[in-house]
């Protein structure tokens, strides 16, 4: 991390505070996701890449804590709560201090690291049951529904208010990040 610069011998609290904070946002309490983290530069190449799950056939599964369906219901349950609400919103001096630095820290990264077996907080449990095809076609759709919104988002649970394309943004680290743990089975 960058030093903060002094300002007449006096360390401006806000900076501080925000630098301090951005620097938990990339330790600890973000979590480290081990592997690597590929990145979907446009909305239309995370679709792509979530529609190529859904196909019949498809030898996709997840090498993480949660199976393939899971990971997907998760990511789908994200971008619902972009427009209908999440269940549970941290407490707004969280999201105006420790959600908006880890923000902060992502979008100038390019990419979100987090644990990635950790529910969406108040979320439904995940139906271990539902095929990975099923959870991919609700994440879809989940993504078409956000692509064609055109009125208010509902704030981030962690993150606050966020415009539509920061929103996209973070839908798309999202997904890269959980997209780590999917791997192509191989024939036998």
């Amino acid at each position: 991390m960058n030093a903060i610069p002094l300002t007449s011998g006096v360390l401006p609290r806000r900076r501080v505070l925000v630098a301090g904070l951005a620097s938990l946002a990339t330790g600890g309490l973000a979590g480290c996701a081990p592997g690597r983290i590929e990145r979907f530069a446009t909305w239309a190449e995370a679709r792509n890449a979530v529609f190529a799950l859904a196909q019949p056939g498809s030898r996709w599964r997840s090498n993480g804590h949660w199976s393939l369906s899971q990971a997907l219901q998760h990511l789908a349950q994200s971008v619902e709560g972009s427009l209908a609400g999440y269940p549970r919103l941290k407490p707004a001096w969280f999201t105006h201090t420790v959600g908006a630095a880890a923000h902060a820290v992502f979008e100038a990264r390019g990419r979100m690291t987090h644990p990635l077996d950790e529910p969406l907080p108040g979320a439904a449990p995940l139906d271990a049951a539902l095929p990975p095809d099923a959870a991919a076609l609700r994440l879809l759709r989940a993504m078409d529904a956000f692509e064609a919104h055109d009125g208010t988002l509902a704030p981030h649970f962690a993150y606050g208010v966020l415009d539509k394309p920061a929103y996209a943004r973070a839908h798309q680290m999202h997904l890269a990040a959980h997209w780590q743990q999917f791997e192509e089975t191989r024939l036998a």
